[in-house]
């Protein structure tokens, strides 16, 4: 036996019109091709699906065992066709992330909720496991977007740049330093450098200013959470290099003082790094929007 979803949509139909016209209608069919089609469905299973010569006409009690599986597996399938439609309409889909800026959190859910409330559909997922391997995970495909201040040049990703953002040296206003206009490598040498626990190679401090310059901190003491590296520096246990839109709060607080890493500053980009073909999804460009505009409205605030 050869069943196909249009029998089993032939079936629920006239069930649910009571009549051949009626379920003609329905399935936008004539009633002889209608006709053409029960009669061939039934030769196909051997039995009557009908109570013939009944008003409204009557499935047989074969005809309740197929309209049962009908009504089981068509509900199935026509979700599964609006899910298709939604995909190729760009309305859902997936966005798991990996985010290779520790501090880029600050920002993140903010972005993250908005997207929310725009793309309900869509699975939202932060990856932390992937972090060290993010851009390989991409291209495997068990990520869909990578926020990262390296762009490569790799088949098939796309670096879409996000902005820019400035480094800046914090200190207590307690501090020896808080007297200098902006800050050198040198200065770092005898300092206890507070950081987040990632490797140096993607920590500004040490790739925009202490390893050109060859210098090496008294020490470094890591620190997972930006408030708790606020609060030590607050209470002169150390200094930190940070984002300029991480410490939009405290620049103007009389605990801390902020101030550019050399005279003329240090700038970097972050980027949204994503697949060449999901670039142009509309959820895809919605969410790399949001990520561009949240940190000016964070250094309005």
């Amino acid at each position: 036996m050869h069943l196909e979803f249009r029998h089993l949509r032939t079936i629920r139909a006239i069930h649910e019109a009571g009549g051949l016209a009626r379920a003609a209608d329905l399935l936008n069919m004539t009633q002889s091709a209608l006709s053409h089609q029960v009669k061939g469905l039934e030769d196909q299973v051997g039995v009557e699906l009908f109570v013939r010569r009944s008003k409204p006409l009557r499935l047989s009690v074969a005809g309740q065992r197929l309209l049962r599986l009908a009504e089981r597996i068509l509900p199935e399938i026509e979700a599964l066709e609006a899910d298709f439609r939604a995909l190729k309409s760009g309305k859902t889909g997936r966005l798991h992330i990996a985010i290779e800026c520790h501090a880029c959190f600050e920002w993140l859910f903010p972005v993250l909720e908005q997207f929310r409330r725009a793309w309900p559909d869509v699975d939202v997922d932060i990856r932390p496991g992937l972090a060290f391997g993010a851009l390989p995970a991409l291209l495997r495909e068990e990520i869909d977007l990578v926020v990262s201040s390296d762009p490569e040049d790799l088949p098939g990703v796309q670096f879409t740049p996000l902005f820019d953002y400035e480094p800046v040296f914090v200190a207590s206003s307690q501090h020896p330093l808080a007297a200098k206009p902006w800050i050198e490598a040198e200065d770092l040498r005898d300092e206890t450098l507070i950081t987040y626990p990632v490797e140096r190679t993607r920590l500004d401090v040490f790739t925009e200013l202490l390893i050109p310059a060859r210098v090496e901190p008294r020490a470094v003491r890591q620190v997972e959470l930006t408030a708790v590296i606020l609060m030590l520096v607050a209470a002169n246990r150390g200094v930190a290099v940070l984002p300029d839109w991480v410490v939009r709060e405290v620049r103007y607080h009389s605990d801390y003082v902020t101030r550019p890493l050399t005279e003329q500053g240090k700038t970097r980009r972050l980027y949204g790094a994503t697949r060449v073909e999901d670039t142009a999804r509309p959820f895809m460009s919605h969410v790399l929007r949001l990520a561009r505009s949240e940190p000016l409205k964070l250094q309005r605030a």
